[in-house]
C-alpha cells in the first residue's frame, strides 16, 4: 500500500517575537532578537541572567474564569497556539468525524512552572495546601489532554518527550499515523514554558548557556566563532496535518507537504552530540530517503543551531555528510538566534518556518554571525534574510539523550 500523502493546513504559534505566526514570522525576516533581562524572577544568584520570554501574555484573558487556574502556563501556551492553528486551517470539528482526528504534542520538560510553585507552598504550608490540580498542570501529557478536551479530538492522542527533539519526534508520529490510516488530521506541534527559576540554574549549572549578560539580543549566534551557549526561549507551536484528499475535497489552503522523516539516537552522551555526527548524519538521510528526492533538491535547512560550540560543528558536519556538496550551496539558518531555544517546543516553531520558507520563498536569517569559523563554514544565511524559490526544506532537531529528528517539507503545487 502506498503511503497517503499528508499536508499542513494550518499553523499557529506564539513566540518571544510574537503572539501569533505572522508577527513571529515578520520580526524574523527582519532579524529581530527576542532576548532581553529576565524580570519575573531574581536572577541575581545566576551566572545567565536574560533569556528569549513570551511578552506581555495575560492568561486571564485567553482562560477566563478559573480556567487559567486548572492549567500550566505551558498548557496556556499550547491552547493559544492550536486555536490559531485550528482557525487557520478552516476546519470545523463538528463536520468531521472526531475518531479520526487525533493529537500529539511535544514538551521536553512540562508544567515546571506549576511544580516549582507547589513546592514552595508544600514546603511552607503543608501537604493539605496541596492543589488538586497539581498533577493535571504538571503532568507532561497535560498539553495533548487538554487540546484533545478543547476541541473534541477522539483519534490517537499522546505527548513525546525527548528534550530538544520532542516535537520533531511528534510531528513525525502525527505524520506516520495519517500514512499508516489511523486518522485523517492531526493537531501537532510543541509547548515549552521552562524559564523558572530553578531550570535555568540547571542549564547555567550545565554550562550550556550564553553569559553575554552585557548584551542579551547578541548572545544567541550560531555558527559564528565566538559563541558561547544558547539563551533559554518559550512558547508555542501548532501545525495541522491533514490527509491530502481529505483536504482537497473540503477546499483548504494547503501550506506545504510534509514529505519525510528520520529519527534516530547516537547513543553515546546524555547531552553531547556525537563528534563524528554519526546519529545527526542518519537522521538526515532517513529524512531524505521519505521524501524520495535527490539531495540537490534541498534549498533551505532550518538547522538545529543552538549556538553552542560543539552542537554547531557536529551540525555543520551532519549536514555535510548527509548532503554532499550540495551543503555548500544549499541556504542554512538557525532561527534559534531570534527566539532562543525552545527546547521541547523548538521543532515545531522550526517546522512552521520551514513550512513558510516553502510556500513564501523566503528565508529567515541566522543574525549576530559576524566571525566565521573554520569548522562551520557553510551558508547561514548570515544577518540578512533571502528570497529565492525552495522546493523542498529541512527542519532538524538535536536532543539531550543523543536523540535525532529531521523533518522534510516540500512546495506544494497540486
Amino acid at each position: 500500500m502506498s503511503k497517503r500523502r499528508v499536508v499542513i493546513s494550518g499553523v499557529g504559534a506564539l513566540t518571544p517575537l510574537g503572539a501569533d505566526v505572522e508577527s513571529s514570522w515578520d520580526a524574523m525576516l527582519n532579524g529581530r532578537s527576542g532576548a532581553a533581562p529576565i524580570t519575573r524572577f531574581d536572577v541575581s544568584g545566576h551566572s545567565t541572567k536574560f533569556a528569549c520570554e513570551v511578552k506581555g501574555f495575560e492568561p486571564e484573558v485567553h482562560f477566563p474564569g478559573p480556567a487559567a487556574r486548572k492549567l500550566d502556563v505551558y498548557t496556556q501556551f499550547l491552547l493559544v497556539a492550536a486555536r490559531e492553528a485550528m482557525a487557520h486551517s478552516g476546519l470545523d470539528v463538528a463536520r468531521e468525524d472526531p475518531t479520526r482526528f487525533g493529537c500529539i504534542l511535544g514538551t521536553g520538560i512540562g508544567g515546571i512552572q506549576e511544580l516549582e510553585a507547589t513546592k514552595e507552598l508544600f514546603l511552607e504550608r503543608g501537604a493539605r495546601r496541596v492543589s488538586p490540580f497539581f498533577i493535571p498542570k504538571m503532568m507532561s501529557n497535560a498539553i495533548a489532554g487538554q487540546a484533545a478536551i478543547e476541541f473534541g479530538l477522539q483519534g490517537t492522542c499522546f505527548a513525546t518527550s525527548s528534550a530538544c527533539a520532542s516535537a520533531g519526534h511528534a510531528i513525525g508520529m502525527a505524520l506516520r499515523t495519517i500514512q499508516w490510516g489511523e486518522a485523517d488530521m492531526m493537531l501537532t506541534g510543541g509547548s515549552e514554558a521552562a524559564t523558572t527559576a530553578l531550570s535555568l540554574a540547571g542549564f547555567c549549572s550545565l554550562k550550556a548557556l550564553s553569559n553575554r549578560n552585557d548584551d542579551p539580543q547578541a548572545a544567541s549566534r550560531p555558527f559564528d566563532k565566538d559563541r558561547d551557549g544558547f539563551v533559554m526561549g518559550e512558547g508555542a507551536a501548532v501545525l495541522i496535518l491533514e490527509e491530502l484528499e481529505h483536504a482537497r475535497a473540503r477546499g483548504a489552503e494547503i501550506i506545504a507537504e510534509v514529505v519525510g522523516y528520520g529519527s534516530t539516537d547516537d547513543a553515546y552522551h546524555i547531552t553531547a552530540p556525537q563528534e563524528d555526527a554519526g546519529g545527526a548524519t542518519r537522521a538526515i538521510r532517513l529524512a531524505l530517503a521519505d521524501t524520495g528526492v535527490a539531495p540537490e533538491r534541498i534549498g533551505y535547512v532550518n538547522a538545529h543551531g543552538t549556538s553552542t560550540p560543539l552542537n554547531d560543528r557536529v551540525e555543520t558536519l551532519a549536514l555535510k555528510q548527509a548532503l554532499g556538496e550540495h551543503a555548500r550551496r544549499t541556504w542554512i539558518s538557525s532561527t534559534k538566534s531570534m527566539v532562543g531555544h525552545l527546547l521541547g517546543a523548538s521543532g515545531a516553531v522550526e517546522l512552521v518556518v520551514s513550512a513558510l520558507a516553502v510556500k513564501r520563498g523566503q528565508v529567515p536569517p541566522t543574525i549576530n554571525y559576524t566571525t566565521p569559523d573554520p569548522d562551520c563554514d557553510l551558508d547561514y544565511v548570515p544577518n540578512e534574510a533571502r528570497e529565492g524559490r525552495v522546493d523542498v526544506a529541512l527542519s532538524n532537531s538535536l536532543g539531550f539523550g543523543g536523540h535525532n529528528t529531521s523533518l522534510a517539507v516540500a512546495r506544494f503545487e497540486g
